[in-house]
């Protein structure tokens, strides 16, 4: 806990040079958000037919964060958050979950980096958000940072009426460094473009994504590496802005061969594509905003890296061989969200998601249902 100590000793120093920030630009800035959660599982099958036991759980999730501008191009910045620090995925707590009666929380960094923005670039290093463009976390889990080097370039940027931008996302993230040179590392490369067309009412966004030996299994769990190369097209579209009404698919598909692969199931050799649909109705970001969003999702097994992926969906995880991360894909189903804006940054959201297996690895297909109910509140 030494580290944790030592960044809140850092925000109890600075904090009184916010007092100084110049007009131009703020110095230091403070986020935070706090959640609880009411989530409870149900009929929810495994691949031996047995059904699992209905699951009732109440959960909360803590993040306290702080930037810090150096001049107006150079910023350092970072986030701790509740959590299993060897769940990248999940930085819930499940409340009576601890070993030990009413034990201690943990808290772990998830965000550590330095950021350089100059005109129409944005560079950083060290462990931050990755520089995609996404309207789900279906491929990417938004409480996933990786670490290494990411930038966005706008390359081009107009008020016309049909080229509004033109964005470039990149990175070189290393997943697992081996001691050896850097093509030795497990890591991942992203190169995607971001194109706002129509007034920005049109967002087409094409991407190619690499990733490099990879275990199978997380946490050092793996009995084998493997590579994706994985080349994703989104397409979303605005119908309406007050209120917003807005259509989005996503498309995946890992070009790798694996045919040659005998540690992959024959069944799942060919399972490497997938596609999202979306039809989002409302926001809230004001007093009063609401929302009403419907998902689905039909995602092979190898379209998506499942424990970089969301763990929302379902309750499929990689428990069973002494890992965290959730294993949810080769799956389809839908997700259906409402929520409701009580002020800004102040919100209510219920979630539900009805999910089963694609191809069938066991005796029977895998299922499961969930339902949540979350009370936001950030600063």
């Amino acid at each position: 806990m030494k580290h944790i100590f030592l960044f809140l000793l850092l925000l109890i120093s600075v904090s009184t040079w916010a007092q100084k920030d110049s007009i131009e630009y703020q110095k230091l800035k403070f986020t935070g958000d706090f959640r609880f959660r009411i989530e409870h599982d149900w009929n929810s099958q495994n691949s031996n037919g047995i059904l699992r036991d209905d699951r009732s759980r109440l959960r909360y999730r803590f993040r306290f964060g702080l930037n810090y501008a150096i001049d107006k191009h150079s910023s350092f910045g970072g986030r701790v958050r509740s959590g299993n620090i060897n769940d990248q995925q999940g930085p819930h707590v499940t409340i009576g979950g601890s070993k030990g009666e009413f034990g201690l929380t943990q808290i772990g960094f998830e965000k550590l980096f330095y950021k350089y923005k100059r005109k129409n670039l944005t560079a950083w290093f060290g462990k931050n958000s990755i520089p995609l463009k996404k309207s789900n976390e279906l491929f990417w889990n938004d409480n996933v940072f990786p670490e290494g080097l990411g930038l966005e370039y706008k390359m081009l940027e107009h008020e016309t009426n049909f080229l509004n931008l033109l964005t470039l996302n990149a990175g070189h993230f290393i997943i697992q460094s081996n001691n050896q040179t850097f093509d030795k590392d497990s890591y991942l490369q992203i190169a995607q473009l971001e194109l706002n067309i129509l007034r920005k009412r049109v967002n087409i966004f094409p991407g190619f994504y690499r990733f490099k030996k990879v275990g199978n299994f997380p946490d050092g769990e793996e009995t084998f590496n493997l590579n994706y190369s994985i080349f994703h097209l989104g397409f979303d579209v605005e119908i309406t802005r007050k209120p917003i009404l807005n259509l989005g698919v996503e498309f995946y598909n890992n070009f790798e061969d694996y045919s040659n692969n005998d540690s992959i199931p024959s069944i799942l050799k060919e399972q490497k594509k997938g596609f999202v649909t979306s039809i989002k109705y409302g926001e809230i970001k004001k007093k009063g905003d609401w929302l009403v969003h419907l998902y689905y999702a039909n995602l092979q097994k190898f379209a998506v890296v499942d424990y970089f992926a969301q763990n929302d969906w379902a309750r499929w995880d990689y428990s069973s061989i002494g890992a965290t991360g959730s294993r949810i894909s080769n799956f389809q189903g839908i997700e259906l969200r409402l929520g409701y804006a009580f002020k800004e940054k102040f919100n209510l959201i219920l979630r539900s998601y009805f999910v089963e297996e694609l191809i069938q690895i066991g005796n029977f297909k895998e299922n499961g249902n969930r339902i949540r109910l979350d009370l936001n509140i950030g600063f």
